[in-house]
C-alpha cells in the first residue's frame, strides 16, 4: 500500500500512524510533537502533530492529529503547510499562557523538549491572557533521586502514562481542572511519601523537566554519550551513559534497547555513583601480621604467582580452587576458567551459578538438552497465560516484572507460585501460595490434572518426547489429597489453575531462586520442563521456560565454563574427546578428573585438602549459607586471593587483595537471562591503581609461564568464539547496539526461539519426580518450628556491597523480618520491635515488619546488610544433585529480641552445627 507525503509516494507498513510513518521517512524534526513519546501509547492530547491530510492530490485537506491517526493507502499528507504551521504555534501558544513568564522564551544550553519546540516554531510572543494562572508550586526535593517543580508542567499527561504504561505503578495522576489542574503523587504528597518506585521513567519523558531528578537536573553538556550494559541483575538492561571528562553526569535507557525498551530501574538509572566512591580499593594489598600492607602491582604478582606454584609443586593441582565472578563479562570468566584449567591444571573451578542457577542448567539440561532461556522476554506479547513460579520479578527483575504486570493488568491470565503474597499476586488470577519446599508436590498436582481432566497436548507429545508413558502412571498414582495437605493449596484451586495453564493458546513459564534454592530444585526444573512439554508450551512464540537470572552475567559465566564438570560451550570435561579438544585448542594439558563445587571447596579448606583460593567479585562470607562456616574455611586456607570493588567481609580475609575495576572502567559483554550477548563498553577509564579484572588473570598467567596476549574485548571473543560453539559468529565489531541471541551460526544468524523443531538432545525427557520433605525440617524442624526464607529487595542486590554506596540506602537502610499478624500476636512480638532469630547454626537480630503477604509459620528476609549477617542462620543443605544452598527452607525460631548484641560476627561463635 502506498501514502503520499508532499505527494510524494511511499510504502506503508502494517499498523503504521501518519506519525510514525512520516518519521520513518523523513525523520523526527518534520512533526513537532509533546504528548508523544517512543514507549508510550498515542494519546492524542497536544494536537501538536497535527498534519493535513486529502483523500487526492491538493484536494481538500483537514488537520488531523498525526499520533493516534492510523495511515491508510492513497492519503495525501501535508506535514508543513501553512495551515499546520499556524495551528501548531497557536497551540503552543495556548500552552505558553499557562507556563511561567520568566521561562518562556529562555533558550538553555541543553534545551528541554519544549524549549526546542517553542523555538522550531519560532513563537516569540504570547497573545492570550494569562490572568488565570495563579498557581505556585514548591519543588519538591524530599527524594535522594526524584525531584519536581510542577511550575513548569504543560499536563501533557507523559508522567502519568509513563508511570501507568511502563512501570504500572500508578503513583502519578493529575488533579483539578482548568487553570487549577496539575500533576500530584499518591495522594497529594512528596515523592518520598508515595509509593514511587524510582524507576526514573517519569523523569526521562517529561518534556520540561517539570518532573526531573537530581542527575538530569545537572546541565552539563555531556562530551560523551557511550551505551553499555547495566551491572545488576539478568535482564540486561541497555544503558546510554553521559560523561564529561573522567566524571559520569547522568545515565538515560536508549528506547531502542530490545532487553528494556526505554525502561530502567532505580538501580540501573541511578545507582552508580560507587564507580567512585572514597571506599573502592585503590592499590594491591599483601595481609602481613595481619594486617594489609599496599604495595606494587609487581610485588602482588610476584607474590601470587610464586605461592600458587610453591602450593601445586608441593601439593598438587587439586589443591588449588577458582570462583570466578557473574558479576563480570563473558571474557573474563572465560579466562578464568582458562587459567584454573591450563595453567594449574585443575577443573576446581566453579561461580555464583552454584548457588542459584545450577539447577535450572542442569534440569534443562536434562529435559532439553540446553539449559537456557526458551524464549526471549519480547514473546510476552504473544502468550495468552503466565506462571511465575519461586520468583519475584517486579523487586528483583523489575523491568521484566514491570512488562509481566503490564501484561497480566491487560487481562492474560496470571498464576503465582510462591509462599509469599507478591506484587504479582495481586494481579495474577491463581495465587497458589504454598509452603516452602513443596514445589515438587504442587507442580505434579498441576500434572495430575492436566492429564486427568484430558487437557494435555497429545500431538506434541507423540511426536516430539520420550518417557511419557511411564511418567504418566507414575502421576496418575499420586494421592491428591496427601499433597494438598503438604503444599497447603486447595485441590480445586490447583485443578483450576492447570487447566488455565493447558488450555491457554501459548503459557509462558518464569521461574526464580524460589525454584532452585530448595533440597529438590533440579528436580522441580525438570517438572517444569514437563508442565511445558505435556501441554506443547515450547518452541513457539510466547511460550517457553524462561529462567529469571539473578545477577547480570550468571548465564555467560556458566557459558564459559566456569563450573568443575563443564568447560567452555558446556563441554564435558572427563569426556576423552573433548580433554583432547582443550588440550589442543589451549596448547596445555587440560585435567579430566572431577573438581570441586563452592560448598565443596569449602569443606576441603577446612579438611586441609585446599590450600589456595582465587575468588572475583563474590562475598561468599556475606551471601553464601552458613556464614561462620564460610569464614572458618577461608581462615583455614594458606592462600586467598580476593579480587574486589571494596573491602567486602570476604576481602577482609585475603591474604592478597587485588583492586579490579567496575562495569563502567572496562569492556566485554554479558550474557542476560534471554541469551542475549552484548556491548559492556568502556564508560570512564579505571580508577588510578585498580586494573580490568581480564588483564589481571592474563599479567598472572604470564606471569606463571603461559602466553596469552593482553586483554581486549575483541581478541578475547575472536577465542572464545573458536571454541564455544553456539558463539560461532559473534564477533564484536557486528554485536551492534542490541547484542545477538546464542546460538549464533558462523555467518552471524542469531536464535530468539529455541527447540522450534527438535530439542538440543532430540527428543524432549518426561521425569517424574515424588515429593521429598527437605533434610533441614526432618532434622529441625521439631525445636526450630518456624521457616525463614530469603528473598531481594527492588533497592539492592545481592550483599549491597555497591547499592549501599549509592542514594539507595537513604530509601531502604536495613535488612528486616517479614512476619505473619497472628504469628507476631502469638510471639508478643509489633512492628517494628528487633527480633532474635535462631537456628541450629546461630542466631541474628532483626526488625519486625508485619505482613499479611506471610502464610502463618512462614519468615522471610534478605541479606543485604552486613551488620545483620542474615546467613548466619542459614544452612548446608542444598539442592540433591547440583549442590546448590537451600536458602529457602530454613528452620528457625523467634523471639523478641532482649537487645544485647551488636556484632553478629562476634556473638556468634562456631560450633558442630555450623560443620
Amino acid at each position: 500500500m502506498i501514502a503520499y507525503i508532499n505527494n510524494t509516494p511511499h510504502e506503508i507498513l502494517p499498523g503504521e500512524s501518519i506519525l510514525s510513518f512520516i518519521r520513518r521517512n523523513y525523520g523526527t524534526k518534520v512533526v513537532p510533537t509533546l504528548c508523544d513519546s517512543p514507549n508510550l501509547e498515542p494519546f492524542g492530547s497536544c494536537r501538536i502533530c497535527v498534519v493535513d491530510v486529502a483523500l487526492e492530490q491538493d484536494g481538500r485537506t483537514r488537520a488531523m492529529a498525526a499520533c493516534h491517526t492510523p495511515v491508510t493507502e492513497n492519503m495525501y499528507l501535508y506535514p508543513e503547510s501553512e495551515n499546520v504551521q499556524k495551528l501548531r504555534k497557536n497551540i503552543v501558544e495556548l500552552v505558553l499562557s499557562d507556563y511561567p513568564e520568566d521561562k518562556r522564551f529562555v533558550k538553555s544550553e541543553i534545551p528541554t523538549e519544549f524549549e526546542y519546540v517553542v523555538q522550531s516554531l519560532g513563537v516569540d510572543e504570547v497573545r492570550y491572557d494569562s490572568k488565570g494562572k495563579n498557581k505556585v508550586f514548591e519543588s519538591d526535593t524530599s527524594h535522594p533521586y526524584m525531584r519536581s517543580d510542577l511550575n513548569t508542567c504543560i499536563n501533557c499527561y507523559r508522567c502519568v502514562r509513563a508511570c501507568d504504561e511502563v512501570q504500572g505503578e500508578f503513583v502519578l495522576n493529575m488533579m483539578g481542572r482548568g487553570f487549577d489542574s496539575h500533576i500530584i503523587k499518591g495522594m497529594d504528597v512528596s515523592f518520598m511519601e508515595s509509593d514511587c518506585v524510582s524507576c526514573g521513567a517519569c523523569s526521562q519523558t517529561c518534556p520540561t523537566d517539570a518532573i526531573s531528578d537530581i542527575f538530569q537536573l545537572n546541565k552539563q553538556v555531556p562530551e560523551k554519550k557511550t551505551r553499555t550494559i547495566c551491572t545488576y541483575c539478568g535482564v540486561g538492561c541497555n544503558l546510554e551513559i553521559s560523561t564529561v571528562g573522567e566524571e559520569i553526569t547522568a545515565i538515560r535507557s536508549p528506547y531502542d534497547a530490545a532487553a528494556n525498551l526505554g525502561h530502567t530501574c532505580l538501580k540501573g538509572r541511578y545507582a552508580f555513583e560507587f564507580y567512585n566512591h572514597p571506599d573502592r580499593l585503590r592499590s594491591p594489598m599483601i595481609k602481613r601480621n595481619g594486617e594489609f600492607e599496599e604495595v606494587s602491582w609487581d610485588e602482588a604478582y610476584d607474590f601470587i604467582a610464586e605461592s600458587l606454584q610453591n602450593i601445586k609443586t608441593n601439593h598438587g593441582p587439586n589443591a588449588i580452587a577458582g570462583i570466578s565472578s557473574a558479576r563480570t563479562p563473558n571474557e573474563e570468566n572465560y579466562l578464568m576458567q582458562k587459567f584454573m584449567r591450563a595453567v594449574i591444571g585443575t577443573n576446581n573451578i566453579d561461580c555464583c551459578a552454584r548457588v542459584c542457577h545450577s539447577p535450572t542448567a542442569l534440569g534443562m539440561q536434562r529435559a532439553f538438552g540446553t539449559g537456557a532461556a526458551t524464549n526471549s522476554i519480547a514473546d510476552l506479547k504473544y502468550t495468552d497465560c503466565i506462571i511465575v513460579i519461586g520468583a519475584n520479578p517486579t523487586d528483583a527483575h523489575p523491568v521484566t516484572g514491570a512488562r509481566i504486570k503490564q501484561r497480566m493488568m491487560k487481562g492474560v491470565t496470571g498464576i503465582v507460585i510462591d509462599p509469599r503474597k507478591i506484587e504479582l499476586a495481586r494481579y495474577a488470577k491463581y495465587h497458589l501460595q504454598l509452603r516452602p519446599g513443596t514445589n515438587v508436590a504442587l507442580l505434579n498436582m498441576m500434572l495430575y490434572y492436566i492429564i486427568s481432566e484430558g487437557v494435555e497436548d497429545k500431538d506434541f507429545i507423540a511426536n516430539r518426547t520420550e518417557g511419557y508413558e511411564e511418567f504418566k502412571k507414575e502421576i496418575l498414582a499420586l494421592n491428591i489429597d496427601e499433597l494438598e495437605s503438604i503444599t497447603g493449596v486447595k485441590k480445586e484451586l490447583v485443578r483450576d489453575a492447570a487447566i488455565a495453564y493447558a488450555t491457554a493458546n501459548a503459557a509462558m513459564e518464569f521461574h526464580g531462586l524460589g525454584v532452585t534454592e530448595q533440597k529438590q530444585g533440579t528436580f522441580t526444573v525438570q517438572l517444569i520442563a514437563d508442565l511445558a512439554m505435556i501441554t506443547g508450551n515450547i518452541g513457539k512464540k510466547g511460550a517457553g521456560v524462561n529462567p529469571l537470572r539473578g545477577q547480570n552475567n550468571v548465564q555467560g559465566a556458566a557459558d564459559m565454563g566456569c563450573q568443575p564438570h563443564q568447560g567452555a560451550g558446556y563441554m564435558n570435561v572427563h569426556d576423552p574427546e573433548i580433554n583432547e579438544k582443550y588440550k589442543l585448542f589451549y596448547g596445555a594439558e587440560v585435567p579430566m578428573d572431577a573438581g570441586l563445587k563452592i560448598p565443596e571447596m569449602f569443606e576441603a579448606a577446612i579438611d586441609g585438602k585446599l590450600k589456595a583460593l582465587w575468588l572475583i567479585g563474590e562475598d561468599v562470607v556475606q551471601t553464601d549459607p552458613n556464614t561462620l562456616k564460610v569464614k572458618h574455611a577461608l581462615q583455614s586456607l594458606d592462600l586467598l586471593i580476593v579480587q574486589e570493588l571494596f573491602m567486602t567481609e570476604t576481602a577482609r580475609q585475603a591474604t592478597v587483595l587485588l583492586p579490579g575495576a567496575s562495569f563502567l572502567e572496562k569492556e566485554g559483554t554479558f550474557t542476560n537471562g534471554e541469551r542475549r550477548v552484548q556491548k559492556v563498553q568502556k564508560v570512564v577509564p579505571p580508577l588510578a591503581g585498580t586494573k580490568p579484572d581480564g588483564q589481571i588473570i592474563i599479567d598472572i598467567m604470564n606471569r606463571m609461564g603461559y602466553e596469552q596476549p593482553d586483554y581486549t574485548a575483541a581478541g578475547m571473543l575472536e577465542e572464545i568464539s573458536q571454541i564455544v560453539p553456539f558463539f560461532a559468529g559473534i564477533r564484536w565489531d557486528e554485536l551492534g547496539e542490541n547484542g545477538k541471541q546464542w546460538p549464533v551460526a558462523k555467518d552471524g544468524t542469531d536464535t530468539q526461539l529455541l527447540h522450534e523443531v527438535e530439542f538440543k538432545r532430540g527428543k524432549g525427557l518426561f521425569t517424574f519426580k515424588e515429593w521429598e520433605e527437605s533434610n533441614e525440617i526432618l532434622k529441625h524442624g521439631k525445636d526450630f518450628p518456624y521457616i525463614i526464607t530469603t528473598n531481594r529487595e527492588l533497592e539492592h542486590y545481592n550483599c549491597g556491597t555497591m547499592t549501599r554506596r549509592t542514594g539507595n540506602l537513604e530509601i531502604l537502610k536495613e535488612d528486616v523480618l517479614l512476619i505473619n499478624p497472628d504469628d507476631a500476636a502469638r510471639e508478643g512480638i509489633k512492628e517494628g520491635d528487633m527480633v532474635m532469630v535462631e537456628s541450629p547454626r546461630g542466631k541474628v537480630d532483626i526488625r519486625a515488619v508485619i505482613s499479611p503477604d506471610m502464610l502463618p509459620g512462614v519468615l522471610s528476609s534478605t541479606f543485604h546488610f552486613p551488620e545483620i549477617m542474615l546467613n548466619i542462620i542459614t544452612s548446608d543443605e542444598h539442592c540433591s544433585e547440583t549442590m546448590c544452598p537451600e536458602y529457602k527452607v530454613v528452620s528457625c525460631r523467634i523471639r523478641k529480641s532482649k537487645g544485647k548484641f551488636k556484632n553478629p560476627l562476634k556473638r556468634n561463635q562456631l560450633t558442630d552445627a555450623n560443620l
